[in-house]
């Protein structure tokens, strides 16, 4: 093999509903990139821990939010009652953090596409970081504008290291909620008892972060009244362990309050007393944490 070269248990109010496509469906060069400059701790030197993300830029990043809620009728969705919940609180505990956040409501697959495309091309040298969150209905590898669904890796493409030069290097994260197919979770019981710095040629796919509110092939709950259960323990975990824990810790933690602390409370026949647990794909090359 070759050497690399470096619990609450809160009651909810309201009902729960899933995000899905359709809820009653069965079925190149010798110039400098950011990299290399990008080994410092947060609020350290340049050079000092290759295995940290360089957090000492002039802003953190920007954070972009998309929360679509109202469907056209030919797409067959519902309204994401709820949604505008996850909304606020993302606003909120990302504007905590640093970021300086963006916010639009019920868009198109176009207006998604002119959006995201706009924010990838300016310009980020000044930031560490970029962060964009995702409210929509889905299906597997789909996510809905209020028009029409549109493949995820079409809007992640505009960020990919070959078109977004000035976040090389740099996390870019990615928190998606909304269904990836119509399976459900029944669940289980379960019985108690130093690198020198140098230029380098990165993946474009490089240093990226999905954070999907459940499994492949599963519907994502999201209460009417309190929001999703994805969004609510994402921002809950980032409020209480940002100043202290690297970024997956975090997320193994949001996985844990979603596994445990939900469960369905549905009116339709099927649909009560189930389970989720979020998916987390990681492409970082190497450990975030937020500038205390």
């Amino acid at each position: 093999m070759a050497e690399p070269h470096n619990d609450n248990g809160e009651r909810q109010t309201g009902s729960d509903d899933v995000d899905a496509l359709g809820f009653f469906k069965m079925g190149r060069g010798s110039k400098k990139t950011s990299e290399e400059m990008d080994s410092a701790p947060p609020g350290g030197q340049a050079g000092l821990d290759p295995y940290r993300y360089r957090m000492d830029y002039p802003c953190l990043g920007t954070c972009l939010i998309i929360n679509n809620k109202n469907f056209h009728p030919s797409t067959q969705m519902g309204t994401r009652n709820g949604t505008d919940v996850d909304a606020a609180i993302a606003m909120k505990t990302f504007s905590q953090l640093g970021y300086k956040v963006k916010v639009a409501n019920d868009q198109t697959v176009d207006k998604m596409h002119a959006l995201i495309d706009s924010v990838s091309k300016e310009d980020h040298s000044s930031s560490a970081s970029f962060v964009c969150v995702l409210l929509s209905h889905g299906d597997e590898g789909i996510v809905f504008g209020t028009d029409r669904p549109e493949k995820f890796d079409d809007f992640t493409k505009y960020f990919k290291g070959d078109r977004c030069k000035s976040l090389v290097g740099k996390p870019k994260l990615f928190f998606i909620q909304a269904c990836r197919g119509t399976e459900l979770d029944d669940g289980a019981m379960i019985e108690t008892d130093s690198v020198d710095c140098h230029s380098e040629k990165l993946p474009v796919e490089a240093d990226f972060l999905y954070a999907y509110s459940t499994a492949p092939g599963y519907y994502s709950w999201r209460n009417t009244s309190n929001g999703s259960w994805f969004m609510q323990s994402l921002c809950e975990m980032l409020q209480q362990h940002s100043k202290q824990m690297e970024l997956m810790q975090i997320m193994t933690r949001v996985n844990r309050r979603v596994a445990l602390s939900f469960e369905s409370c549905s009116t339709l026949p099927g649909f009560s007393s189930k389970k989720q647990i979020p998916c987390i794909v990681s492409m970082l090359t190497k450990d975030f944490y937020f500038p205390s």
